[in-house]
């Protein structure tokens, strides 16, 4: 059977071990970032309901906010680096020669991960510490106010790499005065601080689960850093974001997490791209055969 457009169930260690060397063009991993605290996201929709609607939207239409529950998980490791590293090893050996692998991480542990991704890919293979801000949430009185993650881009080769400049979305100018009618028109190209906000709780993108990235920021590395037809990892899936970019524009997938609840949310996350995740509810396997 084969392992692409696949999304499993289970420790993701055990699954890298049994894909084969220089399988895997493009790897994003978003793992839990040891915040030392319990995490939990309270999850909802909205309905129309002009009779009780608790929330007004678009044209004045009223919205009932449902409650769906919690969700939430225990972000606190002995030692994080050590169960990173073993996951890091697998991840270079499954790349292909000009394959790229993003760790996005916050301010708590990248100096640590970058310490470590030096020692499994090479200092040389560092290509880019990637700043996403955005600018949501609760404000610190004590401190500066972190509204920033970290995005680590390896390579497996320094000087050869997938990298479509001409796929990069464009971006504003913050004075196009300054640069004349044609360049304000066409946008700049974007560097390495990614302003993009979060997803927001009311969206028709929102899932309800609680580690959700933005498909701007998986759309605009999978576009760059991968062609049609090749195949991208995650393994630490959560929502599915990086499965439904690599579906949105042509790429297959392989998802990995250990929470049954993502895959619940993935699989109807993805039904809209693979029909045959309509209805699934996986379930743990003893074996490594793909679960989708």
């Amino acid at each position: 059977m084969s392992v692409t457009n696949r999304i499993h169930l289970g420790d993701n260690l055990d699954v890298l071990r049994t894909l084969p060397d220089g399988s895997v063009d493009l790897i994003y991993i978003d793992p839990p970032f040891n915040t030392g605290k319990r995490q939990e996201r309270r999850r909802m929709k909205v309905v129309h309901d002009e009779e009780g609607g608790d929330r007004v939207g678009y044209q004045g239409k009223r919205y009932r906010t449902v409650e769906l529950g919690m969700s939430g998980w225990d972000d606190v490791f002995d030692d994080f680096i050590a169960f990173l590293v073993p996951r890091l090893q697998e991840a270079r050996r499954i790349l292909k020669a000009h394959g790229s692998f993003f760790l996005h991480i916050d301010y708590r542990e990248v100096h640590y991960c970058r310490v470590a991704l030096d020692q499994v890919f090479g200092r040389d293979c560092f290509q880019n510490e990637i700043i996403w801000a955005y600018d949501y949430g609760a404000r610190s009185k004590r401190k500066w106010s972190a509204k920033h993650d970290n995005i680590l881009w390896y390579t497996r080769d320094p000087k050869n790499y997938t990298f479509n400049f001409d796929e990069m979305d464009r971006i504003p100018y913050m004075a196009p005065g300054l640069v004349g009618k044609e360049k304000a028109a066409r946008g700049k190209t974007p560097t390495d601080v990614w302003w993009h906000t979060i997803v927001s709780p009311n969206g028709k993108e929102k899932t309800g689960y609680a580690t959700q990235k933005p498909l701007g920021v998986l759309d605009r590395i999978v576009k760059v850093h991968s062609n049609p037809g090749e195949l991208i990892m995650d393994f630490f899936a959560g929502s599915g974001t990086t499965g439904e970019s690599a579906a949105r524009h042509g790429r297959d997938f392989i998802l990995i997490d250990n929470n049954p609840e993502a895959m619940d949310v993935m699989a109807m996350r993805l039904a809209e791209y693979r029909p045959e995740f309509v209805g699934c509810q996986p379930e743990i396997q003893q074996s490594q055969e793909p679960l989708l």
